[in-house]
């Protein structure tokens, strides 16, 4: 079978057997789905409810780490040989060879989780309505650490970061705002204590992050 695709209709406590989706087409047991970080295994058949589907689910495998996934995270379903790493990349600290890119989604506002030392990390902001996140100063570790920041809907979502981004002043201590014309992202890279955007920012203010398609 084909990659399947759909959302949570509500949030995926970490205690949690049953995840409920918007729709469960190709729901069957055995099946292999992943949200954000967690891989789990479809554990029998489902049931419809007001909220949504309900679907039985084994947590935690393919040795990734259960985790709490919010209301609109993205939910992909497959068997085996439908992913082409049937594991998700784990969550490890310093890794001893290459680097985990380790993905968060978000469908409230608040504050966007820092990649661990040595690791990068993206952050998926849900949703077509606004997020306001905000950004803290990264540690002196996160040198090198990179941070993509992504609109998974059209919505003008902010980032505001608690230092300036690029180490630039006032002009780039305000929140980015995501154009709400399409699916938008950018990236960070920490360095010194400072995020700095990917590519390089040399001077002016700070007022959209947008991207051009052309």
């Amino acid at each position: 079978m084909a990659l399947v695709k759909t959302t949570l209709a509500s949030e995926c406590a970490i205690e949690a057997t049953k995840i409920v989706v918007t729709a469960a087409t190709s729901f069957v047991a055995g099946a292999i789905l992943r949200i954000d970080q967690e891989q789990m295994l479809v554990a029998g058949g489902y049931s419809n409810s007001t909220n949504g589907v309900n679907v039985s689910v084994i947590r935690a495998q393919g040795g990734t780490r259960t985790q709490t996934h919010p209301s609109g995270a993205n939910v992909y379903l497959g068997s085996g040989t439908d992913w082409g790493n049937p594991d998700p990349q784990l969550a490890v600290g310093l890794p001893i060879a290459g680097r985990a890119r380790v993905l968060t989604s978000y469908s409230a506002s608040g504050a966007i989780t820092l990649p661990t030392a040595g690791n990068d990390a993206i952050a998926v902001l849900n949703g077509t309505n606004a997020l306001a996140m905000t950004l803290a100063a990264p540690g002196k570790d996160l040198d090198g650490s990179i941070l993509w920041i992504v609109g998974n809907g059209k919505a003008a979502h902010t980032v505001a970061p608690a230092v300036a981004f690029n180490d630039a002043g006032s002009n780039f201590d305000t929140a980015a705002t995501f154009a709400s014309g399409g699916k938008q992202i950018f990236g960070l890279m920490a360095i010194n204590e400072f995020w700095c955007l990917l590519p390089s920012v040399a001077g002016g203010t700070l007022t959209n992050v947008t991207i051009t398609l052309s």
